[in-house]
């Protein structure tokens, strides 16, 4: 069945401005290693969420497992530990989803944790799976999710959502950074990087994909600002 609004969502990973945003990220870092920082490119802004091609359909919502701050800013105590870090990441985006974009049916990570332990064997430990290689991107276009992550989603949505599940979204890996030019850089300040990744289990191809991006005080202030930048026009 032909599921509404689905060559919306993955019209978005062709557009090639997206692909190379990701590549000229990557030489970002490596011009800075080198001492070259003003050739740094501006970040591209945070695409909304495509919600009208998943209205009414349940999506499920893998957990945060990779999570880093640069060292300068500070943070490694309010961020703490890492399972803490990883868990009140997952609840500042499980929330806002559900209250920013309640269209959709969101299946939030301990949804996914429960119904890993009804099929022991069979599903994988959401906590456990690679969802940490879509951080950067790929060179294909359209983006395709290599095995054994892609099975590995296609049997998660399946369980957690009664079989009618497609599509996933995945947080790829949440970095906090010193806030990108040309905003100044004001002492205490610092950034969320948020990459987001919306895939299609039944093919295996990223339908969306966006770095959400937000400033703040304290980390999750900054993360806050950067999910609600993927559901615009709200407060």
């Amino acid at each position: 069945m032909k599921i509404r609004g689905a060559e919306t969502i993955l019209r978005a990973v062709t557009n090639p401005l997206k692909i190379k945003s990701l590549v000229r990220g990557a030489w970002c870092v490596v011009l800075a290693a080198c001492g070259h920082g003003s050739q740094t490119p501006i970040p591209e802004p945070t695409a909304p969420l495509p919600t009208a091609g998943i209205a009414a359909q349940q999506v499920a919502v893998l957990p945060l497992t990779l999570v880093a701050a640069e060292d300068s800013l500070h943070w490694q105590a309010t961020v703490g530990e890492r399972r803490t870090a990883l868990a009140k990441g997952d609840s500042i985006l499980g929330s806002l989803l559900q209250a920013r974009a309640p269209e959709v049916t969101w299946i939030l990570p301990d949804a996914l944790r429960r119904a890993a332990r009804r099929a022991p064997g069979i599903a994988p430990d959401p906590d456990q799976m690679g969802s940490a290689i879509l951080l950067h991107g790929s060179k294909h276009n359209p983006e395709v999710v290599p095995d054994p992550l892609r099975s590995e989603l296609r049997t998660l949505a399946a369980l957690a959502g009664g079989g009618g599940g497609r599509y996933v979204l995945v947080p790829a890996g949440l970095v906090f950074r010193r806030p990108p030019p040309p905003l100044p850089t004001t002492p205490g300040i610092g950034a969320a990087e948020l990459t987001i990744v919306l895939v299609d289990v039944r093919t295996g191809r990223v339908g969306f994909r966006t770095v959400a991006r937000g400033e703040g005080a304290d980390p999750w202030t900054a993360l806050t600002r950067a999910v609600k930048g993927l559901t615009p026009g709200l407060p």
